[in-house]
């Protein structure tokens, strides 16, 4: 109790200046050039005593502590009565300025002190008040605030509590940002050596809800003894940007929009976290993005460090890039730091995505897990809706041996097969790192067989070609879910089967080809025959740099060749273009699509 001990020879001090006074003096000065304590000093001091009149008490000095190392000036005068112990001090002129500080503040303080019992009440008032620090860590503009708080002792046990209302103004208190006032805080406790005691506090936050705590605290050493809060009927769409979405900068939910309520309890002992309850009602979660949302999601996540619990959690529906999610309902054991489950099934489309041996430990500051997946087959029509892609047929199905995530990377052991345009898409070696971050990174090689090449080429009103179609996209690096890199191939399958492409679907390969691609076939032949034979045809991209290398099925001194005609009516679809910048590929494709493609026939 350093500080009590020198307020009490500080008053001492003044009820003998004021004995002094009264022998016929006017005005007493006290002074000291510097005065040094291990956090803080003080130089420049001057205390005056007026007491003509009027009574009051005038301090100076500047001051800096060990955790504000600039001069600071404090100044502050004060109305006084005759008995110091027993009437309050008034002083309505108070300020701490510096380069980085203005804070006028008024204070009052009513000391009584009898019979070895110590009481001290008082009020702090702030207006317009302003700080910040070096860092840009901790601002505050306009704070406009009042604190009422009294103290008494009983031998070596003090008696405190406390009430702020914070009226107006912002903070910034790194990462929290508070835009205006509205907040009370109401405490009450002990204090007996170096343990605080906080029997209790009531937090409320203005327009999400009130926080109630209590617990004990070793001041010395900063150690947590006990602690434990209850945070009921919290709303959570203006309580998540303001005390969630600051920790949550690098994760999927930096862009979330969340609202509902939830009910959060926690207990800490020794800096350790005990236990916690979150109970979520009618919440929804949506990524500004449109990577993620669940609607209607309810869940109660109880956890204990010592006891294994029970956690259930529910969603009417959802999105996951784009596809709908069905109603779903999950259950699993916490034990500590690790969750297990035996099932999972979430609804997607029309079809599901079925979870096994679920297992996931939080290890260090990592989570690591693995799963066995199976999808139901899903309509790839559907899908294609949802997507807002051009409308396929078929079913997609796939089934996953393992899964497994280990620090921040997502590895599958086994292929992810799916059935589209009466052909096979098979995906192998999938990894991804930082699934939900903000720039996830998927690696994974792609292979197409026997695609039907009529059933493609009406989805994308490409112009119509017969045949089948074969494709291998091998080293695919894609970033934030745009491709970096590959080496891809497509290409007419091996075998016997009908060989047909029409006019528009030369124009449109033309196109893709490049500025000079031409179909090497007379105009005179062109305008008998709408649909020509070929050998082969294929295209290829090697991505660097956002830089597409281009060839063919074949190269010729001029290009490459595309298609390569075979019989009467023959046509052969030259690309000149060697190399070709990925957007503008992508731009040629776009256009392709759209129908808004000529290339030049010859």
């Amino acid at each position: 109790m350093r500080g009590l001990n020198i307020t009490r020879i500080f008053v001492g001090l003044m009820f003998a200046a004021w004995q002094i006074a009264a022998h016929g003096l006017s005005q007493i000065v006290i002074s000291a050039e510097h005065i040094s304590h291990s956090n803080a000093e003080a130089k420049n001091i001057s205390v005056t005593l007026n007491v003509a009149n009027v009574p009051n008490l005038s301090f100076q000095s500047i001051v800096k502590s060990a955790q504000f190392p600039e001069w600071t000036n404090l100044n502050i005068q004060c109305d006084i009565a005759k008995n110091l112990l027993q009437t309050p001090w008034r002083c309505a002129d108070g300020i701490i300025k510096n380069s980085r500080t203005n804070i006028p503040f008024s204070l009052e303080i009513n000391p009584l002190f009898s019979n070895q019992q110590w009481d001290l009440k008082g009020k702090l008032l702030l207006k317009n008040a302003s700080f910040s620090d070096e860092a840009g860590l901790h601002a505050a503009e306009k704070l406009t605030a009042d604190m009422q708080f009294v103290l008494s002792s009983d031998k070596n046990v003090w008696a405190w509590n406390t009430k702020l209302n914070w009226q107006a103004g912002e903070v910034f208190w790194q990462p929290f940002y508070f835009a205006n006032g509205g907040h009370q805080l109401t405490a009450n406790g002990l204090l007996q050596g170096d343990i605080l005691q906080l029997e209790y506090a009531n937090l409320h936050l203005k327009n999400l809800g009130d926080l109630k705590v209590d617990g004990a605290f070793e001041l010395s050493n900063k150690n947590i003894i006990s602690l434990n809060a209850d945070l009921p009927s919290l709303d959570l769409s203006t309580a998540f940007p303001l005390l969630f979405k600051p920790f949550l900068e690098k994760t999927a939910f930096s862009h979330a929009q969340i609202a509902g309520q939830a009910d959060v309890k926690f207990s800490l002992k020794n800096n350790q976290l005990m236990s916690s309850h979150i109970r979520l009602t009618d919440v929804d979660i949506a990524d500004d993005n449109q990577k993620f949302a669940f609607y209607k999601l309810n869940a109660d996540l109880p956890w204990h460090y010592d006891i294994p619990q029970n956690v259930q959690l529910s969603y009417q529906s959802g999105e996951l890039l784009k596809m709908p999610l069905g109603a779903t309902n999950i259950s699993a054991e916490v034990n500590r730091y690790a969750v297990t489950s035996t099932k999972m099934r979430l609804p997607i489309l029309d079809g599901a995505l079925n979870l096994s041996d679920i297992s996931a430990a939080r290890i260090g500051q990592q989570w690591f897990w693995h799963l066995r997946a199976t999808l139901e087959p899903v309509s790839m029509a559907d899908l294609s809706t949802s997507l807002n892609i051009p409308r396929m047929t078929g079913q997609a199905s796939a089934e996953i041996p393992l899964v497994t995530y280990n620090d921040g990377l997502l590895t599958t052991d086994g292929d992810l097969i799916l059935k589209v345009f009466d052909g096979t898409a098979t995906v192998r070696h999938l990894t991804m790192q930082t699934p939900l971050g903000i720039t996830p990174i998927l690696n994974a090689d792609v292979t197409l067989r026997n695609l039907d090449l009529g059933n493609l080429t009406r989805t994308f009103s490409f112009g119509a070609i017969e045949g089948k179609l074969d494709g291998d996209i091998l080293a695919l690096t894609m970033q934030n879910w745009k491709p970096i890199k590959f080496d891809a191939t497509v290409k007419s399958s091996a075998g016997k089967y009908p060989k047909k492409i029409s006019q528009r679907a030369v124009e449109n390969i033309s196109t893709l080809g490049g500025a000079g691609a031409a179909a090497a076939i007379q105009r005179s032949v062109l305008r008998f025959f709408e649909q020509f034979n070929y050998e082969k045809l294929g295209l290829s991209c090697q991505l660097r740099n956002d830089i597409c290398k281009m060839s063919g099925v074949e190269s010729t001194p001029q290009g490459y060749i595309i298609v390569k005609g075979s019989g009467i009516p023959a046509i052969t679809v030259m690309g000149y273009n060697q190399t070709v910048g990925w957007g503008d590929l992508l731009s040629r494709i776009q256009r392709v699509i759209d129908g808004n493609t000529k290339a030049v026939i010859k």
